[in-house]
């Protein structure tokens, strides 16, 4: 991390952190079916059940599904034109996502001109099946289209098919690209991998590490694969710190819950930069895993720190600890705050403290171990 001559410290602010990321994105069917009934909510069902649920979830990102998922599409589409604006108003933090039909179809059309209506209370649509029919056009044309209607809302790429991860960089070309989504199950189905609920990060490891590299490359997160086991415990939301995690899960966690837990510390441990979630008791539980403890950020503070006290942050080591740490485990120190910054964890005097070191770093040390946002 030596500063050479001619180099430049950066002139920051804390708005230099870059865009918040994706996080733990709850899918939140519209219109749901009722199986102990055996038929759909009605519209006053379905409005008061995201009264009494969507406007006070704890995920990061609320996913609507009007691809696979959705079976009553015309009122989902609806019922969405209701909602959204008293949603954004009730819970302004939460990011809504739309997950549109597959490029051109009659579906997607539709789901446009939902999208052009609603504009204003949409910040991302989730393309399905991204590049499988028209290739890396599908995100240029669908980002000519946002720029008319919205021009801050971004497109997330879903990667569903062998096709659309050969295309990846294409895919991310675009300034309207953020982040990538890996659909595990399609994707699996099209290879013809049987993928299982609790080791499915194994079995398509390689391609993930595919997608990861080629992300990594163009400065794009990746947004990790949706768990289909559906626990019934619900961890509180006052345990923070790992240790607490492990004996709740100990003592009430279900098998469901472990598992998806594991998965989200192996996906975050892997640099992601989003999870998908289909019950609200894993929304917590997925948080804690991507999201570094305060204890962490604590110790990661610390170690900056004492880097900068030994004028070691450009080049040098310290003892910290009972560790020899030098500039790349500063690095990695710094991206542990950048990190709990970018998942809306990270306390002001934190974040300032954060902005302190980017402006004692040069603009190229700066991309190396922060790629997202406006840093680039």
């Amino acid at each position: 991390m030596t500063m050479h001559m001619g180099e430049q410290a950066l002139s920051l602010d804390a708005s230099a952190l870059g865009d918040y990321w994706p996080g733990i994105q709850l899918y939140y069917p519209p219109v749901k079916y009722a199986p102990s009934l055996g038929i759909y909510e009605d519209m006053a069902q379905a409005s008061a059940r995201m009264k009494k649920h969507a406007h006070f979830t704890s995920a990061h990102t609320l996913i609507f599904d009007l691809e696979d998922g959705c079976r009553q599409k015309v009122m989902s589409r609806d019922l969405l034109r209701q909602e959204l604006p008293m949603l954004k108003k009730m819970n302004p933090r939460v990011t809504v996502a739309i997950r549109c039909n597959s490029f051109r179809t009659d579906e997607y059309e539709l789901d446009m001109k939902l999208v052009c209506e609603m504009g204003e209370y949409i910040d991302v649509v989730m393309l399905a099946k991204a590049g499988e029919a028209y290739g890396a056009a599908e995100v240029r044309d669908l980002s000519s289209f946002l720029l008319s209607v919205n021009p801050n809302i971004t497109i997330q790429p879903i990667i569903e098919h062998p096709k659309s991860l050969k295309i990846a960089p294409e895919l991310m070309q675009y300034n309207t690209v953020k982040h990538v989504v890996f659909g595990i199950h399609d994707f699996s189905k099209a290879m013809g991998i049987h993928i299982t609920p609790e080791n499915w990060i194994e079995e398509l490891q390689f391609y993930m590490n595919q997608l990861m590299f080629e992300a990594r490359i163009a400065g794009k997160g990746v947004i990790g694969g949706v768990e289909t086991l559906i626990g019934a415990s619900a961890m509180p939301e006052k345990f923070l710190e790992p240790h607490d995690v492990r004996r709740w899960l100990d003592l009430h966690g279900d098998n469901e819950s472990r598992v998806v837990y594991k998965h989200a510390c192996q996906e975050a441990a892997m640099g992601l930069t989003g999870k998908q979630v289909i019950h609200p008791a894993h929304i917590h539980l997925c948080k804690t895993a991507y999201t570094p403890s305060p204890t962490d950020v604590a110790q990661k503070v610390a170690i900056l720190k004492a880097a900068i006290e030994a004028d070691a942050l450009h080049g040098g080591a310290i003892k910290f600890e009972g560790e020899m740490l030098d500039p790349p485990m500063f690095g990695k120190a710094l991206q542990t705050l950048l990190r709990a910054h970018a998942l809306r964890a990270l306390k002001t005097s934190d974040m300032d403290f954060a902005v302190h070191v980017l402006q004692l770093l040069p603009a190229q040390v700066v991309r190396q171990n922060w790629p997202y946002g406006v840093l680039l």
